[in-house]
């Protein structure tokens, strides 16, 4: 007998129907059903209620017995599954992961489906809430998008004399730079380096990419192999997780400590290294608890490397958005005898997100790199090099005022929206929250007990059908409990009040 998930699975395909397909139709519908329900059923983990496999059945057009695993035929409906499939049939062309289709003369047709490399990777950021959203906003609500580090559309605007020095060198480049990037961009990059204290790093350690994100798929694919671990933070920015798995290896994941200012947690760390761990990865100031390390527990961490041989790869993308008269210091800058990769950019600090400028710096011991170095070399040719536009305007943005340091101290925007949204979290009953020293983010914590939450995606989506309010689950974080999600406090306070206001008034009554 085949199972639920099988004939659920097989009547989708017949019909066409996506999981989200479904969460829409359950929407319309009135009935309550997320995709993480969908998710459960689709691979196998549960079988739904009475009322609620009488609406798929309804929706997929087939015979409530038969989608339970029964050999009953599927009934005829408004528009049969029975036209186009039969028990038989889906059992003779259909695997669990793969449903049939067939075409108008009912003979299968051949699918095209995405590698299974993708199989362990995750990015929520962007992912099936977002996709809800979306698709409320064609229908015409208004949501509001607290789920995105992108500056631009809360009014932050790139300074006037990166826009002139870019329009005015628009002409120049047009054609390819070296792989690597200009001259004028790595010698600032490099200088900015010496800033910072990272040693031993020259014209030919800089590379210039499409943002940090290009940067991190490029230097995971050049080292892994399959069966390399890699230590990232939980919570992490998900593109490291995703990066590390898409190349093969295995992100094993360290906790970061809430209840010490999210650092993380060595002993963890340390527990978790084994023979096949080759690197650690740091994001520091962190996204997304707006965590900023202190040296001291930098410091351990380039023990740990040290006695262990393990590579660094620090994520400072947030550098230069350190609040509180701290100082943000490159653990590269601690670590002269290892080989660290730092990378850093232009999208936050210059709210040219847009622009994607970002690059990574080779520092420490390359001797013991040099092959993983000519791998580098090898994918940075591939891609033939990043924005050439974009490059040319480096020098003028790491040169001199940075506009950067008026938002960050008192009565700038990020440094008082980060007052309001940090007191203003903590002030609901059921939510506590950390306050964040750095970057633009916050991630609080739910009183699961309290609101009965077991599934942080269907909270984001109910959250986000009740109060229009979007927001990225913790576990888009890679983060285990479904306690935590991230908000976005580029908003004016007064955008964040009214969003707050929402979150309140919903989290009054709200129970899963």
């Amino acid at each position: 007998m085949e199972s639920f998930a099988t004939r659920l699975k097989t009547a989708m395909g017949a019909r066409h129907l996506k999981q989200v397909d479904i969460v829409h139709a359950a929407e319309r519908a009135g009935v309550k059903l997320g995709k993480s329900h969908i998710s459960q059923y689709v691979g196998g983990k549960t079988i739904p209620r009475t009322e609620t496999l009488r609406f798929l059945a309804d929706t997929l057009g087939v015979d409530e017995e038969w989608l339970l695993g029964h050999d009953t035929p599927p009934a005829s409906r408004s528009q049969p599954v029975a036209a186009s499939i039969s028990p038989a049939s889906s059992q003779q062309h259909a695997t669990s992961d793969h449903p049939i289709i067939l075409s108008e003369e009912g003979i299968p047709m051949r699918q095209f489906h995405k590698s299974t490399k993708l199989d362990n990777v995750l990015y929520d950021v962007r992912g099936p809430v977002v996709d809800e959203a979306a698709r409320m906003e064609e229908a015409g609500m208004h949501v509001l998008k607290l789920n995105i580090g992108n500056p631009a559309p809360f009014g932050f605007r790139t300074p006037d004399e990166v826009v002139y020095d870019m329009s005015r060198q628009l002409t120049d480049t047009e054609g390819y730079s070296a792989s690597k990037g200009l001259f004028s961009a790595r010698k600032a990059i490099m200088q900015y380096a010496q800033l910072k204290n990272i040693p031993n790093v020259g014209i030919e350690d800089i590379y210039t990419g499409n943002g940090v994100s290009e940067l991190i798929n490029l230097s995971m694919s050049a080292l892994l192999d399959d069966g390399d671990e890699v230590l990232v933070p939980s919570p992490d920015y998900p593109l490291w997780t995703a990066c590390v798995n898409l190349a093969g290896g295995t992100a094993v994941h360290y906790v970061c400590d809430e209840q010490s200012e999210w650092y993380p947690d060595i002993d963890d760390m340390r527990s978790k290294i084994t023979d096949r761990t080759v690197a650690i990865v740091l994001i520091n100031p962190n996204n997304p608890t707006g965590a900023l390390y202190p040296p001291e527990v930098l410091q351990q961490i380039v023990d740990l490397a040290r006695e262990h041989q393990l590579m660094i790869f620090s994520d400072e993308i947030y550098d230069r958005l350190v609040m509180d008269g701290l100082k943000h210091v490159s653990i590269a800058s601690m670590a002269p005898d290892l080989f660290c990769v730092t990378f850093s950019g232009l999208s936050k600090s210059h709210m040219i997100a847009g622009y994607r400028v970002g690059w990574m710096v080779l520092s420490g011991n390359k001797r013991i790199a040099k092959d993983y170095i000519e791998g580098l070399n090898m994918l940075a040719n591939m891609r033939i090099c990043s924005n050439v536009p974009a490059q040319s305007i480096v020098q003028t943005a790491l040169g001199g005022h940075q506009s950067v340091n008026d938002y960050i101290v008192p009565g700038g925007r990020i440094h008082d929206q980060r007052d309001y949204i940090y007191n203003a979290l903590n002030s609901i009953d059921g939510v506590t929250a950390v306050k964040p020293k750095a970057a633009f983010y916050i991630f609080p914590k739910l009183d699961v007990k309290k609101f009965n939450i077991t599934d942080d995606e269907e909270f984001a989506l109910d959250l986000l059908h009740d109060k229009r309010i979007l927001i990225t689950r913790g576990g888009g974080f890679n983060w285990q409990e479904p306690d935590h999600f991230r908000i976005v406090y580029l908003p004016r306070i007064e955008v964040l009040k009214d969003a707050v206001d929402k979150l309140t008034d919903f989290l009054s009554y709200y129970r899963q």
